[in-house]
């Protein structure tokens, strides 16, 4: 299994495969994963099956499975990483043995309707293909041999069917105004008794009824904006030849963490980043000729790749310096902030424009300023010819 999503990765459960046979085939067993359900086997007095479901669902086993258990590239507790962020572990792979399938090419028969969950719907899978037999090597490298039959399929992911209401949003603010622009409000569902907990009393009372891992049911902090996440975009300093921006994550879930999370943010001036602080930064050359796009992910040995439960350490931040283009940098009409952020391959809800943090009425277009400065030097020049 191969993510060649960018920035979008499986999560905590973890992924879950199924699919139905075509026949009677059932699973003798496995290595590298494991059928959720081991079906009705009446038909095996002695030796038992793996799984004998018509339709089995194989998830991936947690790390630290045992020795004679393991496959190469499996054993992640279900986490696939982004093809993006971590290449190495963007792939998951297990094998079994199939009985009652036939043994030629004619006798074997494809299964059907895959399906990926990864951990929640949103991927939808298309039929398998047959494709040339896949080759492998002996232990030595000097000998190939090629496989009876190798099949392949796409899942393909969309937002719509993962998530009915959007899972992150964007606020924003400046060193050049004091006004705070918020999430939209209702951004990702409205507030009420039963989506968020208001109180700290009512939250460690529902905490300890609800595992706090990841995975479980989402309970939120009760906000105008009712999302998941925020992102916050900071212009933080304007400087003759550079500018500087803080980015923060906050987490809203008081029983999930978010781990080897991604963030995505489009923006003209991202093909001049000089610095990047406490975050690993990416650019996604989205077209060949087009560099406005990156990618951002926490560093492991800062212990931010993890961004923790809502609380007193449910986010993380980085400050970003770039260099101006004077062609087309400005503060005028909020060309500091973002065109688009995701989270986790999401799209964040935006404020709208006209919200964005407005320049004082006071403060003046450089070009201004510069014909200000020129028009002052001329009248002090005449005012010495006079």
């Amino acid at each position: 299994m191969n993510n060649y999503q960018m920035y979008r990765q499986i999560t905590s459960p973890g992924w879950t495969l199924g699919w139905t046979w075509a026949k009677k085939e059932i699973i003798w067993s496995m290595v590298g994963a494991q059928a959720d359900d081991q079906g009705e086997c009446k038909e095996f007095q002695s030796n038992i099956p793996h799984s004998c479901e018509k339709n089995p669902r194989i998830i991936d086993m947690h790390v630290g499975a045992p020795y004679n258990q393991q496959f190469p590239n499996c054993c992640k507790g279900g986490i696939v990483t982004s093809l993006g962020q971590d290449p190495a572990n963007s792939l998951a792979a297990f094998q079994l043995s199939v009985g009652n399938s036939g043994k030629t090419y004619r006798t074997v028969s494809l299964p059907k309707n895959f399906s990926l969950l990864g951990p929640n719907q949103g991927y939808t899978c298309s039929s398998v293909s047959i494709v040339p037999s896949s080759v492998s090597f002996s232990s030595d490298g000097r000998r190939k041999t090629r496989a009876l039959m190798t099949w392949q399929l796409a899942c393909s992911y969309s937002q719509l069917l993962a998530s009915r209401t959007p899972t992150c949003c964007v606020s924003m603010s400046s060193f050049y105004n004091s006004e705070i622009t918020p999430c939209p409000s209702c951004a990702c569902g409205c507030m009420n008794s039963e989506t968020c907990v208001k109180s700290d009393l009512v939250i460690s009372r529902a905490v300890r009824r609800s595992p706090q891992s990841e995975g479980t049911a989402t309970m939120k902090q009760c906000t105008q904006h009712m999302c998941p996440i925020r992102v916050h975009w900071h212009v933080k300093r304007n400087y003759k030849a550079f500018w500087r921006v803080r980015i923060t994550i906050t987490n809203f879930n008081y029983n999930l963490n978010y781990t080897k999370w991604t963030l995505v943010a489009q923006h003209p001036n991202l093909n001049n980043v000089a610095t990047v602080n406490s975050f690993i930064y990416k650019p996604l050359l989205v077209y060949e000729s087009i560099n406005d796009t990156g990618m951002f992910y926490g560093v492991e040995k800062l212990e931010n790749d993890l961004l923790l439960q809502a609380g007193s350490n449910g986010s993380v931040y980085s400050e970003m310096i770039l260099r101006k283009d004077e062609k087309i940098f400005t503060l005028n009409h909020g060309w500091a902030f973002p065109r688009k952020v995701y989270f986790n391959g999401d799209e964040c809800i935006m404020p709208l424009p006209v919200s964005y943090p407005s320049l004082p009425n006071s403060v003046l277009p450089v070009s201004d300023i510069r014909r200000l400065v020129i028009i002052q030097i001329l009248v002090a020049i005449v005012y010495q010819l006079l």
